[in-house]
Order: structure tokens, then sequence, then C-alpha cells
């Protein structure tokens, strides 16, 4: 394949123009945060994100490379279709339930990031437990992202797929370090809008390929392969449950979720970004659908891609640039090329910055250096911003297929953290022993259950289970969302014990190793009646931590308005003191 000048001129043209934006972005951070709120800036916007840009951003998180690439591929692949492509739904409901149940309440107690809920309630410790699947989860994300952008720039400008990766997780790292939230934000606006554009002009002509066959027809008769609309078969329709509650619910926990939910102006507009992006992911699938069903409906022995096809070649992962390549014109496929690099970033850049802003304040910040400046924290998120990239972009460069680690991204999400949220946010009573417990028996039920794609094989065996071409069990049997209930009534019970047995007497104080039970009640901790009177309530007045540790931790929560449970829009902030 030749070297082409044109495409490689696009992509740098491209790259420059999001470069720019984010480093305006990045100028209007620094010119509208104070010099001691400038960590909070770059984490959450200063909470003035409105209804336009915050729809883009949050669309723009979830329709990233591995979204639309992924669409394609698993519309594509024989045996699988349409039927198995439940993220088309699962996301957008998962947006739906977000914002219903979710977005409110996160936003209303004024948190800066996701674990702060699990600090405040569980501790430090348990913060920094639930640190980890956050953090692979993101990690995962990024990682997908990124090898989709380098398996499209390889395929249709013919360069070095490492130096492709590279280079496109350098330009995004460097404006969201330079940036943050603002940056990712804005450049989002930018990039959404060229996917939109990018993919929905190359869908026309690759249709009206020669080789193309009409896939209305393709779509419930076999012909070059089997039917794109796939089938599920009755043995599989637990599998098909149990990953449709993995990506909707896997979906909700997410600090670049909530990135977008808590920088929001109100909790109303928190939600209604939710509802937005919810049907932004929707009409942003559609065209990688179309792109799929394209790819299923060509006789690529009638291209110059020739024979044999790319599921032959093991290419399905990349269908959508082998459709762009060889069924659109040139200047088509390199305008295709460009909204697929668009997707990449835009939610790449949001996953990096998602890892730093909960390791420098929940790590950092609140278990080791509670004292920090907020310039030591901004240096310390500067520096894991580039640590994460570059983390992310060396596992892209080991990807064997980004629907695959699109689907595991969620995987740990929704077994350990899914849980963990529900009882923090609406469970009166959880403590510390009951959320470790959980988040073991959900991680060692997981594990024993086998992993296809990193060749473990199971330790328990259930019903239905099968060997695969590589002698690998699959379960048929949901025991993801068998693990992710055990973690969750797991939590309630050992809380609920360990409640009884120290409150009644039966185990002596002293046991409460890890104050969760009774430093809770202890005279240090006043009434949250009383509490919540005073004028000058922080959080960390309440939270279930050693007394020791309260004196430290002031100013790294937010004041009284983390437990009304109100919309703290400006409106009735008004009425309020009218």
């Amino acid at each position: 394949m030749a070297f082409h000048v044109e495409g490689l001129v696009a992509i740098v043209v491209f790259y420059l123009a999001i470069l720019a934006v984010g480093i305006w972005a990045a100028w209007k951070t620094k010119n509208t945060s104070t010099e001691g709120d400038r960590s909070e800036a770059i984490i959450v916007g200063g909470r003035d994100i409105g209804l336009l840009v915050g729809g883009f951003t949050m669309t723009a998180t979830w329709v990233g490379g591995g979204y639309i690439n992924g669409t394609a591929e698993a519309v594509y692949v024989p045996g699988y279709g349409l039927a198995w492509l439940r993220h088309l739904l699962d996301y957008s409901l998962s947006l739906i339930l977000g914002g219903l149940f979710f977005a409110k309440p996160m936003r209303s107690k004024g948190y800066v990031t996701m674990l702060d809920p699990f600090q405040q309630l569980y501790g430090k410790r348990m913060g920094g437990l639930l640190f980890i699947p956050a953090l692979m989860g993101e990690m995962f994300w990024a990682a997908a992202i990124f090898s989709a952008l380098g398996a499209t720039i390889s395929v249709i400008i013919d360069i070095n797929v490492n130096i492709s990766v590279i280079i496109s997780a350098l330009i995004a790292t460097m404006y969201t370090l330079v940036g943050g939230l603002y940056s990712v934000a804005y450049t989002d606006v930018v990039q959404l809008f060229c996917i939109f554009l990018g993919l929905w002009v190359s869908v026309p002509f690759a249709m009206s390929h020669p080789a193309v066959t009409d896939i209305g027809f393709t779509a419930v008769q076999q012909v070059h392969q089997a039917p794109w609309l796939g089938s599920i078969n009755s043995l599989d329709i637990y599998t098909w449950l149990d990953n449709f509650l993995l990506l909707t619910l896997g979906g909700i926990p997410w600090q670049a979720y909530f990135q977008r939910v808590l920088s929001s102006s109100s909790a109303t507009y928190a939600q209604v970004l939710s509802f937005l992006a919810a049907f932004g992911c929707l009409v942003m699938a559609l065209p990688a659908v179309l792109i799929g069903a394209i790819g299923a409906s060509t006789a690529w022995n009638e291209t110059k891609y020739g024979f044999p096809d790319p599921m032959a070649k093991k290419e399905a992962d990349m269908i959508l640039p082998i459709v762009l390549q060889y069924l659109c014109p040139v200047y088509i496929s390199f305008f295709g090329l460009g909204a697929v690099s668009a997707a990449v970033m835009s939610s790449a850049d949001s996953s990096i910055l998602s890892a730093s802003s909960m390791f420098a304040r929940n790590i950092y910040q609140l278990s080791f250096r509670q004292n920090a400046s907020d310039r030591e924290i901004v240096w310390v998120m500067r520096i894991t911003v580039f640590l994460f990239g570059a983390s992310a972009t060396a596992m892209a460069l080991l990807a064997s297929s980004v629907y695959g680690l699109w689907y595991l991204s969620s995987d740990l999400v929704y077994i350990i953290i899914f849980p963990q949220l529900l009882c923090v946010l609406f469970i009166k009573g959880t403590n510390t022993y009951g959320a470790i417990a959980g988040y073991l028996f959900g991680l060692v039920l997981r594990i024993t259950g086998g992993e296809p794609y990193l060749y473990l094989q199971p330790l328990i065996y259930y019903p239905g289970c099968y060997p695969d071409e590589n002698n690998i069990y699959i379960q048929r049997f949901p025991f993801k969302t068998l693990a992710m209930l055990t973690s969750f009534f797991t939590n309630i019970i050992v809380s609920y014990l360990a409640k009884y047995l120290f409150e009644s007497g039966t185990l002596p104080p002293k046991l409460d190793f890890l104050d969760a039970v009774v430093a809770r009640y202890s005279r240090e901790h006043m009434d949250k009646a009383t509490l919540v009177k005073s004028d000058n309530i922080v959080l960390n007045e309440l939270a279930p931590v050693n007394p020791r540790h309260s004196l430290t931790l002031s100013s790294t929560f937010t004041n009284k308005e983390a437990f009304n449970y109100v919309d703290s829009s400006p409106e009735l902030s008004n009425a309020e003191d009218n």
C-alpha cells in the first residue's frame, strides 16, 4: 500500500486544530479560576459547564474510537451481528438511569470526584481499594480507543501503527495536561462535530460501491456471510442478559461520567446532560452500524482489498477503516479518518483526566498529603496525566481486539464499584467492614469465573459452560451479575452484622480497628442534626474516620450543601435568599 501524503497532511491539520482549541481552553481555565481553586477548576471546570458544551462533552466521552470501531466490528462479525450489539441501547439506557437516580444526589452534595462519597463514608482505606478497579477501567477504555486509532490510521495512510498511536496519545495528553476539563470539554465540541459529519459523509459513498449488495437484503439473507442482523441462540440468552446488565449498570459508576455531572452548574442540569448524551450516543452509533452492515454485504474479492475477506485475515476489528479505505473515494476516506481520530481523542482525554483526578484528590491529597497546597495538587495531576497516558498507550499497542478491550473495561466497574455506589448513596447503615467484604466476594467470584480474552480458565464451572476452539471454557451462566449481586448483599449483611455486634456489646470497641462503627458514634463526632444547623459545616465532620484525621482533612470536601438533597441551581439559591 502506498504512503498517502495527502492523508498525513489532513491528519496533521486536524490535530493542530484540536491542539489549538485545547490550548485556548487551557487559557480560559487559567483566567477564570483563582489561584486557590486551580485544581478544582481542572477537575470540574469551576462547576459552570452549560447545557450545550456539557451535552457535547458527555456524549463524546462515550462515543470514542472503541465505541465506533467496536460497533462496526460487532455488526460485521458473522454469527453475532446487530442482535449482539448490546451497547447500542445499553449505554444510552445507562445514561438515562444515571440521570434519573445518580446525577442529582452526587451533584447536589457537591462532591469533586466519584470516590468522594466512598471516602466520606468508608474512610481513606476503602477509597484506595476502590481506586484500583476505577483506574483499571479507565486504562482499559483508553487503551481500546488508542488501539482503534492506530488500526484506522495504519490502514488508510499506511504508516506504522506504533507511531500513529504514540503521536495521537501525545496530542491528547498535551492539551489535557495544560487545560484539564475545560480543554477536554471544548475540544469535545469540535471532535463530536467531526465524528458526525465524517462518518455520515462516508456512508453513502461506501453503500453505492459496485461490490456492495443491498444491506436490506443481506440483513436477513445469507449472501457473502451470515445475515448481519444476527440472532441469539436460546442457549445464549442468559449470556446476553448478563452482558446487557453489565454494560447498562456498569456504564454508570465511571469518573468520566461523574466528572461531567459534577461540573454542571446545577443538579437539574446534570440530569438533563445525561438525557442529552443518551440521545447523542444513539445518533452517533447509527453510521457505525451501517458501516458494519456494509462490510458484511461486500464481495471483497471484487475490491482492491482482494481475497480472503477481513474476517479470514483476522482483521474484523479494523472493518471500519477498511470500508473507508476500499469502498470510498480517497478524499472521503481521509475525511472519515479525521472523524475516527476525533472519536479517539474525545474519549481518551476524558479517561486520562478522570484517572489523574481521582489519584491526585482521593489518593495523594486525602490519603497522604492532606495539607498539600493547591499548586502541589495541580502538579501531581499533570504528572499523572502524563503517566496514565503513557500506560494507556503501552496497553493499546498490545491490544488484540478493540471490542474485547472495550467490553472488559466495564467488567470490574460493574462487579465491584456499582454495588458499592448503590450502598453508599441509597442504603443507610453500611460501613467499611461490609464494603471490604463485598469487594472481596465480588472480586473472587469474578476471577474464578474465568476470562477467555485473558485465556484464564474458570475455577468454578457454572451450568452450561463449554470449551471454545482454544479449549478455554466459556460461561453461559450469568455469573457476572451473580458476582455483582453477591457483592451488594454481602456489603449490607456484613455491615449490619458488624453494627449489631459492636452496639450490642458482643464485641468490645477496641476490636473496631477500622473505626467504622464505634468511632462514628463517639463524642468526637457531633450529632448530625446539630451539625446541619451550623453555617460552617464541612463534609469531613461527618466522615466515619478516626478523629485524629478530622483536623487535617478540613476543607477537602465542600460545605453544608453536601447534606442538602436539593437542587443547587442559581434559581433556587435566589429564592432562598428572598
